[in-house]
């Protein structure tokens, strides 16, 4: 067991042979006839022999025999139970079992002839091989519990078995090999695990490894293969003369043994090499012969790729894994792009066995190096290209690339290193080294290449000069660092070395074979294990620091240091005066109070200091090395600085010596004009209003700015003298900051509005009411002068100045008609009849009289901005009937002794002219024409006129329906000359404000004594009104049918309003219709429009006749639409076509 000695069962002799060298130590003579079988106890105190004579000898590891015993037939096998060593002996009709303890052997008849048998690891059950097929698996006291029959699907005689050794198997496992040329594996309960395996031969022994892993077996092929202890084959351990009889694997070790029929012993070592790839921080390798592991090096994820075969290379490359089978290649590739990604997934299968020493993987593409031969392979089997090589290939690594267009670096026994890439089919000689290469790496920006020569030397060489730029004795692997291209690593002789640039080598003790260099993880590879090793980069990281190579420090620190060492760089940098590195690692380590420092002389370098000795000095002061700094101030002249650095110290003793030099020197500072330093002496001195003069004459507000915020709020006069330079400085956030210091409100407006910081200055103005009139007014004026006149006119009305926002709105009103933007001038009109309604509740009858004035203005300004467009553009988008309706609108309005100004009464007559004969109202079309005859014409209509007076009179003399509808009385007139009311009930016409057709709508009077709020509550009374019999026909009491012929009127419910708006014919006067509470209550909500006019205006309301059709009113303007026409316009312009209201904005 301990792997010392070698026992051989081998004719009559049992023969003992020294494990080591193979010698014999001595032949053990004592059976009569040949010697089958022999076990050794694990304990390793004694030995068995079974002989053809039918007797068990006892040996003691001193080759001395001490006990024997016999059975009744010859002895087949025999084994030690590990646990408790007793001994089973079995013979062709039964077994024995006999422990040193007991003076007899327990023997058990069996019904077949026992050919091997094997415990269990615990020692608590033996499974015996019979010839028939079965197996029987016996506790220790020899009764059976299991048996496992085969004879059903296979009677031939099992030959060998085996428990398998493994502690982390989860059941026992037994490996039973046949002659029927299976291997099959079973549990302790006789469960048989997977199917059988086939063999292409007899089986005469099984042996397993110590732990478990792999099986040795023999047989009639005269070999001993190697298994996995799956049953996989994985090949040939070697080969002999004649049947392999027994083989066996030396305990804890990778020596076999065999023995075989003519006699030969053979002893092999097995040597299970690693078959491993590696790319950046992932790595695989091969595990239990045919699985693959794919490891993360940082996250330490792992996954298993099961293989079901001999796996004989392993590549990986980006996404991409290799795996070479005996008969086929397979490509994976990773389900996503994400860097922690492990789940693989099968890409391509290439199936054709090739032989080669080496396996790359790439992109598209495997190479495959076979000796001196490279050659390129397409994920299809296709071969793309090959080159030849003048020397075996050492060595050969994928440097990366764009998909397709990989590089490899390949170095080769006669020390040539070449560059190739794969879609080129000429190689790239980079060096030439008088030795072999052993290992090749290439730097992140392709500058620089690592060779390790089979002398075990590093030399690092310039790609691009061929220079040798350093060597280094005992490395047997180097790798450069992927993050930083300065630095990079090699092992050898039990130690890793760190080198970084040109600096010496840094070493620490290190087990194993360094592979790879990330950051500062470095992968090495011990034994079969793979690790990522965390190795801090204080050493390279101070040696820069050592020649102020702060720049470099800071990459070899972002790498991974550790606090301190981040504070020592930012202490060295910061004294070195490299701002900029000095922030970072301030960053890092979180010190705000230095980053504030750091801040303040950036800040001062913008303003033009320069002075470095100054610079340092308070890195000095900070640093709380008081007395170098104090030496820098004095040498900068900057005594003051020293002083009160002394004095808030409390250091007494040294502020009076600077106090002296700084009152000799106070004089002459001022003399050669140094006014910085007087400012600062000034300071000192505590006379802060003449340092206030000295830096606002010299422009230094943040200087200024300093002192005035370690001013007290008391100490109004120097404060005041601060804001006053900030404006002149136009320093606007100085002087704001310094006002509200002070509290004075009244100089922060005016200052806001000075400078035209209008957003402060309303912020302001709406906590402090007081000031509406300081801010608005300016902010109305300032608009005024940008050319924004509607803004201004509002800032003007929000400040209170009436009269401002009417003068604006005139002349914005007056310049709209001269550019005859007539749509403009009627936003305008109305805009001031809504100022003057404002005004008006304090200047009542002239403001109303205005306000009706101007919104008669603005109703003809924008009606005839349509007609305008139609005589002077080509094109109009007016439907015939809207432009007809907009025209007599117009002229039944417009006064009779003079027009607005730019409305035209010719344009006017023309457009109505062409639209009445278009839509057949010829007599219209003729009456305008002769109208137009009296009128003075432009030339460019005069011709047209003309012709169209002359034609029209071919037309009949009469108008289609066009005419205009009265819902009151049912008139239709198409001109009259009573304006916009009807000729014969005089009540007004309400048009819609986009197509001005007439609406139908009346309005209606509220009674003395009705007010609105109770006419609006009336009106939303709901009554329900009796129902009404639409049918002819009624039923009587005998069941006869009568048909009513009248028309229904004196059975229909009487609407209240109809009598209200009857009139005496022929009247003079208008009679408005009025109505009481009991109409109100009788009407609809939905059929009652109201304007809600403010005061001093009355409300104005209008009974719908047509309920059916859908009447909008704007409720700015209080302009009525038809509900559609409404809807379009606001899709087109967003905001109401009258008073532009947007169509989101708040009732």
């Amino acid at each position: 067991p301990d792997g010392t000695q070698l026992v051989v069962a081998a004719g009559l002799h049992v023969l003992v042979y020294d494990a080591s060298d193979g010698t014999i130590i001595q032949p053990l003579k004592g059976h009569k006839d040949v010697v089958y079988c022999v076990a050794y106890a694990k304990d390793g105190k004694r030995f068995a022999s079974g002989s053809a004579d039918k007797s068990i000898i006892i040996w003691t590891s001193k080759l001395e025999g001490i006990l024997k015993y016999t059975h009744y037939d010859s002895i087949q096998c025999v084994a030690y139970n590990p646990v408790t060593h007793q001994l089973a002996s079995c013979s062709s009709g039964d077994f024995g079992l006999w422990s040193p303890e007991q003076k007899s052997v327990n023997k058990h008849k069996v019904s077949s002839k026992i050919t091997c048998c094997g415990w269990t690891n615990d020692g608590q059950y033996l499974a015996l091989g019979m010839m028939n097929g079965v197996v029987s698996i016996r506790n220790k006291n020899g009764e059976e519990k299991v048996k496992i029959d085969r004879s059903g699907s296979s009677a031939a005689p099992v030959w060998s078995i085996a428990w398998n050794p493994s502690k982390d198997e989860q059941h026992d496992v037994l490996a039973v090999a046949d002659w029927g040329q299976k291997l099959s594996f079973y549990q302790l309960s006789g469960k048989q695990i997977g199917k059988d395996r086939t063999l292409s031969y007899d089986p005469c022994c099984v042996s397993y490894f110590s732990k478990g892993e792999y099986i040795v077996m023999g047989g009639s092929d005269k070999q001993a293969s190697l298994y996995t202890k799956d049953g996989v084959r994985l090949g040939v351990i070697g080969e002999q003369n004649s049947r392999v009889c027994a083989c066996r694997v030396k305990p804890d070790s990778n020596f076999m043994v065999m023995g075989c029929q003519d006699g030969t012993i053979a002893c092999y070592q097995l040597n299970f090499s690693t078959v491993h790839g590696l790319y950046k921080d992932r790595y695989a390798y091969r595990d239990n012969m045919t699985d693959v592991i794919v490891q993360h090096l940082i996250t330490e994820g792992k996954v298993r790729i099961k293989c079901g075969e001999l796996v004989k290379k392993i590549a990986i490359y980006k996404n991409r894994l290799a795996i070479q089978l005996p008969e086929k290649i397979i490509i994976y590739e990773l389900f996503s792009d994400d860097a922690s990604d492990m789940r693989y997934r099968i890409k391509e299968k290439i199936l054709k066995k090739f032989e080669c020493n080496l396996l790359v993987v790439c992109s598209n593409h495997i190479v495959l190096c076979q000796e001196k031969r490279l050659q390129c392979l397409s994920f299809a089997s296709v071969k793309e290209k090959e080159w030849l090589m003048e020397s075996l290939i050492r060595y050969i690594k994928v440097i990366g690339g764009p998909p397709g267009r990989e590089g490899l670096l390949v170095g080769l026994k006669n020390g040539a290193i070449l560059k190739i890439f794969v879609d080129n089919p000429f190689p790239i000689t980079l060096l030439k080294l008088s030795t072999s290469v052993r290992c090749l790496d290439m730097s992140a920006s392709r500058k620089k290449l690592a060779v390790v020569d089979e002398h075990n030397t590093l030399l690092v060489y310039d790609i691009i000069s061929k220079e040798l730029l350093f060597q280094e004795p005992n490395a047997n692997s180097v790798a450069w660092n992927t993050q930083c291209e300065a630095m990079l690593c090699f092992s050898g002789n039990g130690y890793l070395n760190i080198k970084a640039s040109n600096f010496p080598v840094h070493q620490q003790k290190m087990q194993g074979f360094m592979v790879g260099f990330n950051g500062s993880k470095i992968f090495c590879l011990h034994v079969y294990s793979m690790s990522a090793v965390e190795v801090p980069q204080s050493a390279p990281m101070y040696q820069y620091l050592e020649r102020k190579l702060f720049k470099e420090a800071h990459q070899i620190a972002c790498l991974g240091v550790t606090d301190s060492d981040w504070r020592d760089l930012a202490t060295e940098a910061l004294e070195g005066l490299d701002f900029d590195i000095a922030k970072k690692a301030f960053i890092r380590i979180q010190d705000l109070r230095y980053l504030e420092l750091i801040d303040s002389i950036e800040a001062r370098k913008k303003r033009g200091e320069n002075d470095n000795d100054l610079f340092l000095a308070d890195i000095y002061a900070y640093q709380g090395k008081f007395h170098e700094a104090a030496k820098l101030y004095k040498r900068t002249g900057q005594e003051p600085k020293a002083l009160g650095m002394y004095t808030d110290l409390r250091m007494f003793d040294y502020a009076k010596v600077i106090r002296s030099a700084v009152e000799t020197a106070f004089t002459p500072t001022r003399r050669i004009k140094e006014p910085q330093a007087a400012a600062e002496m000034y300071i000192s001195a505590g006379e802060n209003l003449k340092a206030i003069d000295v830096l606002g004459e010299h422009g230094w507000a943040d200087m200024l700015i300093d002192l005035a915020r370690k001013l007290d709020k008391a100490e109004r006069e120097p404060l005041a003298k601060c804001a006053s330079y900030f404006k002149k400085l136009k320093h606007h956030g100085y002087a704001s900051e310094t006002y509200s210091k002070m509290g004075d409100l009244r100089a922060l407006v005016r200052l806001h509005v000075e400078t035209q910081h209008w957003d402060e200055a309303f912020s302001l103005a709406e906590k402090h009411p007081q000031f509406k009139n300081d801010v608005f007014v300016p902010y109305a004026q300032w608009l005024a002068e940008n050319d924004r006149f509607e803004e201004a006119q509002k800032a003007f009305h929000k400040a209170g100045r009436q009269n401002e926002a009417v003068r604006v709105l005139e002349q914005l009103t007056r310049n709209a008609v001269v550019e005859r933007r007539f749509d403009d001038a009627g936003y305008y009109y109305w805009m001031l009849s809504m100022q003057c309604l404002d005004i008006a509740r304090d200047q009542r009858d002239e403001m109303l009289t205005k306000f009706e004035h101007f919104q008669t203005l603005a109703e003809l300004y924008h009606v005839y901005h349509p007609i305008q467009r139609y005589t002077d553009e080509p094109f109009s988008s007016l439907m015939p009937e809207s432009l007809f309706n907009i025209c007599r609108f117009l002229l039944s309005n417009l006064p009779k002794d003079k027009p607005p100004p730019g409305i035209f009464k010719v344009n006017t007559l023309y457009a109505l002219a062409k639209q009445s004969r278009k839509l057949g109202a010829y007599k219209l079309a003729r009456l305008c024409y002769e109208k137009l005859q009296k009128l003075h014409i432009p030339s460019r209509f005069q011709e047209c006129i003309e012709l169209d007076s002359l034609t029209i009179r071919a037309k009949p003399f009469h108008d289609s329906e066009v005419a205009l509808m009265c819902y009151r009385c049912s008139n239709k007139p198409l001109l009259n000359n009573q304006g916009t009311a009807c000729l014969n009930c005089k009540q007004p016409f309400i048009y819609s404000a986009s197509s001005y057709e007439v609406l139908p709508l009346v309005q209606f009077y509220l009674e003395d004594g009705v007010g609105d709020e109770e006419a609006v509550s009336l009106i939303d009374l709901e009554v329900p009104h009796a129902e009404r019999t639409d049918a002819p026909w009624q039923h009587l009491d005998n069941d006869a049918q009568v048909l009513k012929m009248d028309d229904g009127l004196e059975d229909a419910e009487e609407d209240p309003f109809a009598p209200k708006m009857i009139f005496e014919q022929g009247g003079s006067h208008f009679v408005p219709v009025k109505v009481n509470r009991s109409v109100l209550r009788s009407m609809s909500r939905r059929d009652v429009l109201i304007k809600r006019w403010p005061a001093p205006l009355k409300w104005e309301y209008f009974r719908s006749l047509l309920p059916d059709v859908s009447i909008t009113m704007c409720p700015t303007c209080f302009k009525m639409f038809h509900s559609e026409d409404y809807e379009l316009l606001l899709l087109q312009h967003n905001r109401c076509p009258f008073c532009r209201r947007p169509i989101d904005e708040p009732n």
